[in-house]
């Protein structure tokens, strides 16, 4: 669907930085009642990577950042914007965006942190988009971040073997070509859905005490089940209806990029979608639920390998806490 300002925001450059330090299943073996067999079974993750801890969120998301500035050849100081979509902030302010930005030697631009969870991305690519598509900027950088070792329970075997650490992100830049690029979005929020997936220390709500570590409360709490069930119909039915409004059959779609929090919600949203496996992106299993990261992170690495080429219809989909969910149309375009 057309937008109604005077560009197309298209994908000029990608990157992508996951850390060196691997942690696979194993490791949790030796401490928890699970297995490798259990966690790949139910999970499709084999490992996972971990930031060092004296490296926080926005060591990752310049990481990625440097990465795509260096492919795209432009320098820092042509950022219009910067976005970091994050649910792990180096700290609640000033902004990771700040933070990195001066990382980066980003000296011209203005910039935010957005809070979506594992939605975070496609939230910072929709919004970055409206910048680029009305004319107001020229280069928006948007990167996802998370470093998810920070605020797990590593004694909570549903939790702790789901989430690595990792950052990527794109570069958005104008196009008058409206067939290529950011083409459609859908986007949803439902608040009622807070109650199964959520951090419940550290806000306002219930502020750092004694008490609030005792309790566990500065993790994340997850009910898996719900969780599940709830991510499996949002994604599948957001990614159909996104191919319903712009008129394509599976046929159509080159790739499906579906947020990688677990494997057989992937393979269910691409079966609702009619997409064969081998017209999903999956990394799942090499880095674990990344949060923010999953969805660039893959197009950086299949970019990277050869695998997408321009004039392709790509479909990103996410689901996360909140609940936050949604679908993004790509035209691939480089």
């Amino acid at each position: 669907m057309s937008n109604k300002g005077p560009f197309n925001a298209y994908i000029s450059a990608v990157g992508h930085f996951f850390p060196e330090k691997i942690v696979d299943n194993n490791f949790f073996a030796e401490y928890l009642d699970t297995s490798d067999d259990w966690i790949t079974t139910r999970t499709g993750i084999s490992e996972r990577r971990y930031l060092d801890k004296n490296k926080p969120t926005s060591y990752a998301a310049a990481k990625a950042a440097q990465m795509i500035l260096e492919k795209r050849g432009v320098s820092a100081d042509e950022i219009d914007l910067l976005i970091i979509a994050t649910v792990t902030p180096d700290m609640f302010y000033p902004s990771t965006a700040c933070q990195v930005a001066d990382k980066i030697g980003a000296k011209k631009c203005w910039g935010y942190d957005i809070s979506a969870a594992c939605s975070g991305f496609i939230f910072g690519i929709t919004t970055g988009s409206a910048f680029i598509e009305n004319g107001v900027y020229k280069k928006v950088l948007v990167i996802g971040a998370d470093k998810m070792s920070s605020i797990i329970n590593m004694e909570d075997r549903n939790t702790c073997v789901l989430f690595g650490d990792g950052a990527a992100g794109v570069l958005l830049e104008p196009t008058e070509d409206k067939s290529l690029g950011i083409i459609d979005h859908l986007l949803y929020i439902d608040g009622r859905g807070e109650k199964f997936l959520y951090q419940p220390g550290g806000g306002s709500l219930n502020p750092p005490t004694h008490e609030t570590v005792e309790k566990k409360m500065h993790f994340v709490h997850q009910e898996g089940k719900n969780v599940f069930k709830e991510a499996v119909k949002g994604m599948a039915d957001v990614s159909v209806d996104i191919m319903e409004r712009n008129n394509l059959n599976a046929d159509d779609v080159a790739f499906l990029v579906p947020h990688q929090a677990n494997l057989r919600i992937i393979q269910a949203t691409a079966e609702r979608m009619g997409v064969g496996m081998e017209k999903v992106m999956v990394n799942i299993n090499k880095y674990g639920n990344t949060t923010s990261a999953t969805i660039p992170s893959c197009i950086s690495e299949y970019f990277y390998n050869g695998k997408l080429k321009k004039g392709d219809n790509i479909i990103l989909a996410s689901f996360g806490a909140g609940f936050t969910w949604g679908s993004v149309l790509v035209k691939w375009a480089i």
